[in-house]
């Protein structure tokens, strides 16, 4: 099969997607994810006034996942990514759907070589380039004097 003969293919057999449609929908459920981050925000400013915003915003942190883990563990987080797209994987809920997910499928093989091994599978390389990355630009920054 010659390169123009697979383009041809491809065209015919992938599926077609309203563009407008599917970037609607994502924008609108990552605003209400972000929306109920901050509500969260608003109501930890309110219960808790002693504690200052690095300590709320960790709270927030926190729940959020919480909420994207316990979505993803009674499967409902895999039916709002499949409508809402990339609106429900770039928000720190998505994270902890990439964590939880991967870690309930292989869960069968056992706990240290099934959840344990496989958890960080989707997420593990994100998580070392971004350390990778951050140590890089510290450096950068301190033999530079920027900071």
């Amino acid at each position: 099969m010659t390169i123009k003969e697979y383009k041809e293919y491809v065209k015919a057999h992938t599926q077609k997607t309203n563009e407008v449609k599917t970037l609607t929908l994502s924008f609108i459920v990552g605003g209400i994810i972000c929306t109920i981050g901050q509500g969260f925000l608003e109501l930890y400013k309110e219960i808790l006034p002693t504690f200052d915003e690095l300590k709320i915003g960790s709270l927030v942190s926190v729940t959020m996942i919480f909420i994207g883990a316990l979505l993803t563990g009674l499967g409902l987080y895999d039916k709002i990514g499949y409508h809402a797209g990339g609106g429900s994987i770039v928000p720190i809920t998505g994270f902890a759907n990439s964590i939880v997910a991967p870690a309930m499928e292989f869960n069968k093989e056992g706990i240290i070589l099934g959840t344990m091994a496989k958890m960080f599978v989707i997420a593990g390389p994100i998580i070392v380039s971004a350390i990778v990355y951050s140590v890089l630009s510290g450096l950068i920054f301190y033999f530079i004097g920027v900071i």
